[in-house]
């Protein structure tokens, strides 16, 4: 701030204490983060450890593995082993002719033993060929629906982080400026009682002061729900998170070129990779169906024993043993329509299929550049909102000092002391706005992995009131900025130099 060379002794500590009074809310409201505040990259290893949907995720895929091995065992021996026991009663009863009277009569037992082994292998089957290479797809498919789900997890976890420390914000914005309309509000209620206000700055800051502590009941609401929300990603309780330096240099894409990581979209990102899948899976299935009209081929042996003492017509015991071994052909010649029927329904499929893989090409590439644009945009805006600031500060400090002159009124402060607060919320947002645009601009390209975790993990500190640009009070808990005005007044300040207009 530059003085004018003719400025007043007093004029000078008012700006002084101007400026000691607007930091000393902030320094009253920033709570110093303790040592063992979480960090994003903490964050995100306990939502590795505990989410629920990414567990869910690593189950299906350990799930889906297993569709290579299923669609292998279609190609692979199938070995069957029968066995059965039986025993037989029999009544017998020999009769002479019509009436006669019986002449013999007995009953016999004979059991029956017998296991058998059968191994088919398939020489020739082609839609089990198809089966096992659309086993091979799934479980590629598999790891692409995985790294999608590692993606969102990243993402979900850093977005649940940045969501806290903007609801930490606001929730400490608002405290700040409830303090400062509250002081804003004893100066105006001093000054009636002096003659030197009107009771219409009095109630100005009185009803400032009723909405800045409804503002700060929401705030408080919408940070224990932020909270929840990280709570549900992290499996545990948060208490306490670092924050962002102010003066973090936040990072740019890189390379700086919209049309390289649109193309890069196009072929890396996982919903594209994932609809390329799809599409090879539905070809498959099409030659699976056309491989109906196709003959089989298997290659079939069997061996068996068998063990009968008697039958009903011998009383001699018999046993034995068979092998047999030979190809077995299979030619279908007519199947009432359903093989014709069943590749239109394939090829309309596999049709749909590429059709959809186009859709997600271009979504992606759209994706791509609107998250690139976010991000680009917001660095910009970034930039302007920390001038703004700056511009929002001075005019507080000017309104102020213009009331204490006389040539301001106590609305004029309260307008300004909002448009400070309320810049310092855009730019706190503007700035995770942009982080997670850089991220997801990465995760729609399919580039995003733990490296830029730990990236974004280097622009956090724990250092309290960093992200305002306020120094560290010498004591925790000091009261001296909250003083500064007071002393101001001890030290000869003018407080009562002209009559506010009205």
């Amino acid at each position: 701030m530059k003085f004018a060379p003719n400025a007043l002794p007093g004029a000078i500590r008012t700006r002084l204490a101007i400026a000691a009074t607007l930091l000393a809310p902030l320094l009253a409201m920033v709570p110093a983060a303790p040592a063992g505040a979480a960090d994003l990259l903490q964050v995100y290893r306990d939502a590795q450890s505990n989410d629920a949907q990414f567990a869910s995720a690593r189950s299906q895929l350990l799930a889906t593995r297993e569709k290579l091995p299923q669609g292998r065992a279609g190609l692979l021996p199938q070995i069957v082993g029968t066995a059965g026991a039986s025993r037989t009663k029999l009544d017998q009863t020999a009769s002479l002719p019509i009436g006669g009277s019986p002449s013999a009569s007995g009953t016999r037992f004979f059991n029956n033993n017998n296991w058998q082994l059968q191994l088919s292998q398939p020489l020739f089957r082609w839609d089990r060929w198809e089966t096992y290479k659309q086993g091979e797809l799934a479980a590629m498919a598999g790891e692409v629906t995985f790294h999608q789900a590692e993606l969102d997890l990243i993402t979900r976890a850093a977005q649940a982080y940045f969501d806290v420390l903007a609801a930490q914000d606001n929730l400490y914005l608002a405290r700040a400026q409830k303090k400062a309309i509250g002081e804003q509000l004893e100066q105006a209620k001093r000054n009636f009682e002096v003659g030197t206000a009107t009771i219409v700055d009095s109630n100005d800051a009185q009803a400032r002061y009723d909405l800045a502590t409804s503002t700060e009941i929401a705030a408080q609401s919408d940070l224990e729900i932020r909270r929840a929300t990280l709570q549900q990603v992290t499996g545990k309780p948060v208490d306490e998170l670092m924050g962002l330096r102010s003066e973090a240099p936040i990072p740019g894409p890189q390379p700086p070129d919209v049309n390289a990581w649109a193309a890069q979209a196009e072929t890396s990102n996982p919903q594209v990779n994932l609809a390329g899948y799809n599409l090879e899976t539905a070809q498959r299935e099409t030659n699976k169906a056309k491989a109906g009209h196709l003959p089989s081929v298997d290659l079939v042996a069997s061996y068996g024993f068998n063990n009968q003492t008697g039958s009903a017509t011998q009383a001699i015991s018999t046993h034995y043993n068979a092998s047999q071994i030979g190809v077995q052909l299979t030619m279908p010649i007519f199947s009432g329509g359903q093989i014709q029927s069943r590749v239109r329904e394939t090829i309309a499929l596999a049709d749909k299929a590429a059709s959809d893989l186009e859709f997600a090409r271009r979504t992606a590439a759209q994706t791509a550049r609107q998250t690139y644009s976010g991000v680009s945009n917001g660095l910009a805006q970034v930039k302007a909102l920390e001038a703004a600031e700056r511009s929002a500060q001075s005019a507080v400090e000017s309104n102020q000092l213009g009331y204490e002159v006389g040539v301001r009124i106590n609305i004029d402060v309260l307008n300004a002391e909002a448009q400070l607060f309320s810049t310092r919320r855009d730019l706190a947002r503007a700035r995770y706005d942009t982080i997670m645009n850089g991220l997801r601009l990465k995760a729609s390209t399919g580039v995003l992995q733990e490296a830029d975790v730990v990236q974004i993990n280097t622009l956090l500190t724990s250092v309290p009131g960093s992200m305002y640009k306020l120094p560290v009070p010498a004591q925790a808990g000091g009261k001296a900025p909250a003083k500064a005005a007071a002393a101001a007044d001890r030290r000869g300040v003018r407080r009562d130099g002209g009559t506010p207009r009205s």
